[in-house]
């Protein structure tokens, strides 16, 4: 059974970050360019629903323009972009702080409004069950 980690656990850090437009009709946003958002494909939560995404490096940093049903789509930033759909449905503006929730650093994420709590559902990275059946291998 998967174990379920709420925002305020220990183990997730949250970062506020700033939701921005591009484009006409999509959101993105600003991360900090550190190690914690590490360039590539991750899994973003959304409203208990696990998207894709991913994490650009930019100029300025890093960004995810917006999140979608899968890896492909994310890619090529094609498809409905649900974090915008979430941003209307949630009545926030560009340019607010939302709460960007660390649950596995290159992995796994979430986003949720500031002051509001979430609950995580932790899977298994791909590094970590690559990990584990190394391990296995070798005892």
């Amino acid at each position: 059974m998967p174990e379920r980690l709420p925002s305020d656990h220990p183990s997730v850090e949250t970062v506020d970050v700033t939701l921005d437009s591009w484009g006409r009709t999509r959101s993105r946003l600003s991360l900090p360019a550190d190690d914690r958002f590490p360039p590539g494909a991750v899994r973003f939560v959304i409203d208990d629903v696990t998207r894709h995404a991913t994490i650009e490096t930019t100029d300025d940093g890093r960004e995810v323009k917006g999140a979608y049903d899968n890896a492909r789509l994310a890619r090529e930033h094609d498809g409905e972009d649900r974090l915008e759909a979430w941003r209307r449905a949630v009545g926030l503006d560009h340019g607010r702080r939302v709460a960007v929730d660390i649950v596995e650093s290159g992995f796994l994420y979430g986003i949720r409004k500031p002051g509001e709590r979430a609950v995580y559902e932790a899977v298994e990275s791909p590094n970590e069950s690559l990990a584990s059946i190394a391990r296995d291998l070798d005892g």
